[in-house]
């Protein structure tokens, strides 16, 4: 099944001053809203090539959740990415019967800042190697919104590549293989996904754990560079 790249997660010690930076550095942010029974709260960058950046904030510990746990122990920054396929159900049940048991669906929603309560159907497995999936069970473009919101001051268009962390480079291509399918990974061993690739590198000991580590954007000037005084951790390629 061909997916395409749904978004990255940003976490961030105060969602405020991340949406400020952001803003400095060239992109459009928006609101995103509240998530109904955690304690989080999000912003969200959107690229013309339908992907969007997350930024997400705690407003209490939350050592039930693997990303406050990171932003505690580590600090802020890329803690995950998620694809995005057409049809959830059949994703997951196609990546089961290769092989990735684990993988379940589980609901999610958010409340927007208008009122507008959206909802989603994300997978999850247990390792973060891998993505976890996300689709919409309301319409996209109320998750993912249109229009000129989509343009940025430096540029940006869209994600061209996620490189990822890994302990093991070879046993993470075999676990894609089993998300993916075969077909995924190519004969350099990184994942082609539709409209960009996954990039893995072995970084085992890694303080974050495995991961997002950096993101390529796709910009309308070659050599793009995001000033990484005002990314609150992310890095960016150009």
């Amino acid at each position: 099944m061909t997916m395409a790249l749904d978004h990255v997660v940003i976490v961030v010690a105060s969602l405020e001053q991340a949406v400020a930076d952001y803003q400095r550095a060239g992109f459009t942010v928006i609101a995103g809203g509240r998530h109904p029974g955690r304690n989080t709260a999000n912003a969200l960058v959107v690229f013309e090539d339908d992907s969007y950046l997350e930024l997400i904030a705690y407003s209490a510990p939350s050592p039930e959740e693997r990303w406050w746990r990171v932003l505690d122990a580590a600090g802020e920054g890329l803690v995950d990415f998620a694809l995005w396929p057409q049809d959830i159900d059949a994703a997951v049940a196609e990546a089961r019967a290769r092989g990735l048991a684990e993988l379940t669906a589980v609901p999610g929603a958010r409340n927007r800042p208008d009122g507008v309560r959206i909802a989603w159907s994300s997978a999850r497995q247990q390792r973060h190697d891998l993505p976890f999936l996300c689709a919409d069970i309301t319409p996209r473009a109320l998750r993912v919104p249109e229009g000129e919101i989509r343009r940025h001051a430096n540029g940006a268009r869209g994600v061209a590549a996620v490189q990822v962390a890994v302990q093991d480079v070879a046993a993470s291509l075999a676990r894609y293989r089993m998300l993916l399918g075969p077909d995924a990974v190519t004969d350099d061993g990184s994942v082609q996904l539709q409209g960009f690739r996954v990039e893995l590198h072995a970084q085992p000991g890694r303080a974050r754990g495995e991961g997002p580590a950096s993101i390529t954007l796709a910009g309308a000037a070659p050599g793009l560079r995001i000033d990484p005084a005002l990314t609150h951790g992310a890095v960016f390629r150009g």
